[in-house]
């Protein structure tokens, strides 16, 4: 038996579900004290993602107003616009567009709610509907 048949296969890599790289980039954003490098969420998210991939995802992420940028220099500083609560309701936002009948998706979402959380989304509706248009 040669070396190579004697080789353990190696393990095939996991795909990333749709959305799941955008969520990383975000939390590690979010974990961030101040604007940062795209080198420095390449870092933190680990592995071996390209740097024009997390480049790409930062520019995504800009074009859909959940990021922003500054110059440093030659390049940019990245930071998160959302509060946890904001990135939370984009990631119910991405579930939402990714499925064929928002209303049957809604519906169901809204019968699975607890009596308070009903009650709460009642009102945060009444408020919204109350609010004049600018």
């Amino acid at each position: 038996m040669t070396d190579h048949e004697r080789e353990e296969p190696q393990p095939r890599l996991r795909r990333r579900a749709q959305g799941e790289l955008e969520a990383q980039v975000l939390a590690a954003l979010q974990s961030a004290r101040e604007p940062v490098s795209a080198a420095w969420v390449q870092e933190r998210i680990g592995g071996d993602l390209a740097y024009t991939t997390v480049m790409t995802i930062l520019t995504r992420l800009l074009a859909k107003d959940v990021v922003t940028r500054e110059r440093a220099g030659r390049s940019f500083a990245w930071t998160s616009a959302s509060d946890e609560a904001g990135l939370a309701a984009f990631r119910m936002r991405k579930v939402l567009d990714g499925e064929s009948d928002r209303g049957a998706v809604l519906a169901s979402f809204v019968t699975t709610l607890s009596p308070g959380d009903e009650e709460l989304l009642r009102g945060l509706l009444g408020r919204a509907d109350a609010e004049p248009d600018d």
